[in-house]
């Protein structure tokens, strides 16, 4: 392993194992920078993320790992935070955080990866959900705010695919992503799915090479066992779009690793 940027705690009440034991599991494959950034509390879908009052025990965490692995493991603190109008909050823009990854689980505020809505799909026209999809992609990367962008095709994780060109109804978000000089994960938590695939496919992974777009490497980790799980496939990917090196963020800075 070389970069992990999203993983998560259990503060987020759908996750498991300590935060500790996902760093072991990252350390002990190798691992030279591994980052937490697990769900930001807001206002809305409060179950499955942490609470506002929890950001500090949040940090505490991540830092008491963080001294673990000193001189070992770089260890990152970010949250991934959801790109939904009216409930993104301050408190979590303006953390200290070394990046934010900007994710989109919502479509009017229905949360269209969580299998217990899965039946909301019957109701809608597939290929406008793609496009609305997108189009809320878009919007996040031109807010300018996030560095990373999550799973860049979660919409497909119940194999609800578009029956028209998915690269015509992503290039616009492609370019938002570039203008705003933003990386896109290769999150192998799509291997644990039905989906069964990488986020994102071929196709937006041929769009982004284009557009010389930099990556970065996730597993989305909700339990120590899903660290690393797949990630020879997801660097096989990687290289087969002609990508050389990996993307991670120190205090919001891009840095750089080779993919080796």
């Amino acid at each position: 392993m070389i970069v992990d940027l999203h993983n998560h705690t259990p503060l987020c009440n759908h996750a498991v194992g300590e935060p500790l034991a996902y760093a072991t599991a990252a350390f002990e494959k190798g691992c030279e920078v591994y980052g937490f950034s697990d769900h930001a509390p807001m206002n809305h879908d409060t179950l499955y993320r942490m609470k506002f009052d929890e950001m500090v025990r949040y940090k505490e965490m991540v830092e008491a790992v963080k001294s673990e692995f000193a001189g070992r493991m770089e260890v990152l603190f970010a949250y991934e935070m959801d790109f939904l109008t009216g409930f993104m909050d301050d408190r979590v823009f303006e953390a200290d955080t070394d990046y934010l990854i900007g994710s989109v689980h919502f479509l009017n505020n229905w949360g269209f990866d969580n299998p217990e809505y899965i039946g909301e799909f019957a109701n809608h026209d597939i290929n406008k959900l793609w496009g609305d999809y997108y189009e809320a992609v878009a919007a996040s990367a031109k807010m300018g705010r996030f560095n990373i962008v999550g799973h860049m095709d979660l919409l497909k994780l119940f194999n609800h695919r578009p029956t028209v060109d998915i690269k015509k109804l992503a290039a616009p978000a492609v370019d938002a992503i570039k203008k705003a000089k933003m990386v896109v994960e290769l999150n192998t938590a799509g291997y644990r799915k039905p989906c069964n695939e990488l986020y994102p496919c071929d196709e937006i992974l041929e769009l982004l090479a284009e557009k010389d777009v930099p990556i970065t490497i996730s597993s989305d980790a909700h339990a120590p066992e899903h660290v690393g799980a797949n990630y020879e496939k997801a660097v096989a990917k990687a290289r087969e779009f002609g990508y050389t090196k990996v993307a991670y963020f120190v205090k919001k800075e891009m840095l750089f690793k080779p993919l080796e």
